[in-house]
């Protein structure tokens, strides 16, 4: 509940498996991975990651780029694209998508890292509103956020990790975990997307 929640759509099981591994042991939590189009709508659909690593190529078909047509348009979700395709062509076609980021394989741990960090981040950046503040929420909620708990809530939505954020406020990973349990429970959601979305109905 308390980690930035990843799918992964990938039909090479080798390579799904090895961003699996690694997003699993830096603080991430991979929600599951797809193999084809029907198991990512399903996922997107019963799921509700944070943020989408999705292979263009689906068993040799450009499925992908299907795919992020639909969460721009209705999940509204940071994607990035992986694809071992960089060509004029392929890039015309995914760019009305709206895609997050584009990483063309074979990839490094460090580029996918910093590649979804930053499109958590700029998600965050387009989607919060400016005029948020801890008073806006808690003129909105039964039980009032603490100023911490703000501060921790705006810190999730740049793309932080629990690690990141235990780092620059000087405390353990427990407290901060503490932290996104209460803010999640004065929200009465129960993950980073729907508080988003929470955060964003509280100014429209």
């Amino acid at each position: 509940m308390d980690r930035i929640r990843v799918l992964i759509v990938e039909d090479n099981p080798l390579i799904a498996e090895d961003i699996a591994e690694y997003l699993n042991s830096i603080d991430f939590e991979v929600l599951g991975i797809a193999y084809d189009k029907e198991a990512a709508i399903d996922a997107l659909e019963n799921h509700h990651p944070d943020a989408v690593l999705l292979d263009i190529n689906l068993d040799g078909k450009l499925d992908g780029i299907e795919i992020g047509k639909r969460i721009h348009e209705k999940y509204q979700l940071p994607f990035i694209y992986l694809t071992s395709y960089a060509d004029r062509q392929t890039l015309s076609l995914i760019k009305p998508t709206r895609p997050y980021g584009y990483i063309v394989k074979p990839f490094d741990e460090k580029d996918l890292l910093s590649a979804l960090e930053i499109a958590i981040y700029n998600h965050a950046q387009r989607h919060i509103p400016r005029r948020l503040s801890v008073e806006n929420i808690n003129e909105k909620i039964f039980l009032n956020l603490t100023q911490k708990e703000y501060d921790v809530l705006m810190e999730i939505y740049e793309g932080k990790t629990n690690r990141a954020i235990s780092e620059q406020h000087h405390v353990s990973l427990n407290t901060v975990k503490t932290h996104i349990k209460n803010i999640y429970e004065k929200l009465g959601v129960n993950n980073r997307s729907s508080a988003l979305v929470f955060l964003r109905n509280i100014l429209e």
